[in-house]
């Protein structure tokens, strides 16, 4: 870490030292010149200003010692036992990571009476699967999770931590690194390590503009939650293998201010993550009116109409069914992109997908790099007569 220290002393005009900064993070108060939130640390201040008025300095960092935490380490997110599929995704990614340096793969277990599910857990390879069966932890609550996740983590020391972005994970995963005071990377797409136990966390940023390669080498455990259909499953084994081990905590520990009364389930529906076949509208539409013959294209291959965030944005589709970082991650056996450019965002949100087919008029869209096929022309022009030759296949199929 670095940060600015001012010499009050050797400041001399501040107004003049104030003009320096582009980004308005110099002010004065009381006669004295200060530093704001604006800051960006861009150092002209220290480079322009009076010599000594400002000073950037570098502050020591107390290196971990890494031989201390081994093993990586997977939250079972469940609801009733049932566990979500994201777990079995990050499992398979764990045990391609601990290969690389011959480490162990851990499962945390959070709930009561869920025996059997951590039987299963053994099925996909994991050496250790960590139990905390309590009745205090029957139901997500923060406060109880969180101690014991910390439970886990001072007796265990996992090098790193791998939790799905479901909307448990996505509560669960900030709080536990503010409690053990160290780094999460949240959405990954991919994930990699160094031979020194460094997670490489990989994510867009900035807009999707660049691919942002995060580390974190002076702390641990290392944290990362990565989206449902994002990583490959591993197969289930015939053959359980593996320990479970079960963790006791004092219920006292477990105490929470919240209280479950009641718990009502939503009416089931078909989310687009489970859609074996998308059509996708993206901002070459034109008009809401026009998702019509896009929407009839999905149902003739059995899919589901989904789309891009200029497109719900502007309210034409619901937000539950965009596609990429800001929305929904799918892997459908086809998927049909009407009018998209393509930005980082939105590939990296689809493009494990099984067959990918492109249709743009823009010969150079980066949607085509992502494409196992790309029609190069009006979707106004293509989707109708895809429309027709569709409908005729099925008459004469009939």
């Amino acid at each position: 870490m670095a940060k600015l220290i001012i010499n009050q002393e050797k400041v001399g005009n501040i107004k003049e030292l104030i003009s320096i900064c582009p980004f308005g993070a110099l002010e004065e108060k009381d006669n004295k010149l200060q530093i704001n939130a604006a800051c960006k640390m861009c150092k002209l201040c220290v480079k322009k200003g009076p010599q000594g008025a400002i000073e950037y300095v570098e502050e020591a960092v107390e290196a971990v010692d890494k031989d201390k935490w081994k093993g990586i380490a997977v939250y079972v997110d469940h609801i009733d036992g049932v566990i979500h599929p994201v777990t079995y995704e990050l499992i398979g990614k764990a045990r391609e990571l601990a290969k690389k340096i011959n480490h162990p793969v851990y499962a945390i277990m959070m709930g009561h009476h869920i025996g059997s599910q951590c039987e299963e857990l053994l099925h996909y390879e994991v050496d250790k699967v960590f139990v905390y069966d309590k009745e205090e932890l029957d139901r997500f609550k923060m406060e109880p999770y969180t101690k014991a996740f910390e439970d886990f983590v001072e007796n265990i020391k996992p090098t790193a931590i791998l939790m799905g972005a479901t909307p448990v994970g996505r509560q669960l995963a900030p709080r536990l690194a503010a409690r053990l005071k160290t780094g999460l990377t949240a959405d990954c797409t991919i994930l990699d390590i160094n031979e020194n136990t460094d997670l490489v966390q990989i994510r867009p940023a900035f807009g999707g503009n660049i691919m942002a390669q995060i580390l974190t080498p002076n702390h641990r455990p290392q944290m990362a939650t990565v989206r449902y259909k994002v990583m490959d499953a591993p197969e289930r084994k015939d053959a359980a293998q593996g320990e479970i081990i079960r963790c006791n905590i004092d219920s006292k520990e477990l105490a929470s201010k919240v209280s479950v009364l009641d718990i009502i389930a939503k009416e089931k529906e078909q989310f687009i993550e489970a859609s074996e076949v998308l059509v996708v509208a993206g901002r070459g539409i034109k008009k809401e009116e026009d998702l019509a013959m896009l929407k009839e294209l999905a149902e003739l291959l059995g899919g589901q109409i989904a789309c891009t965030r200029p497109v719900m944005e502007a309210g034409w589709l619901e937000a539950k069914r965009q596609v990429g970082l800001s929305g929904r991650t799918v892997r459908p056996k086809l998927i049909i992109t009407c009018g998209v450019s393509g930005s980082v965002q939105f590939t990296a949100g689809m493009n494990n997908s099984e067959q990918i087919i492109a249709i743009n008029k823009d010969e150079n869209a980066p949607i085509f790099k992502a494409a196992h096929y790309c029609l190069v022309g009006d979707l106004y022009d293509i989707i109708p007569n895809l429309i027709s030759q569709i409908k005729a296949g099925k008459t004469v199929s009939a």
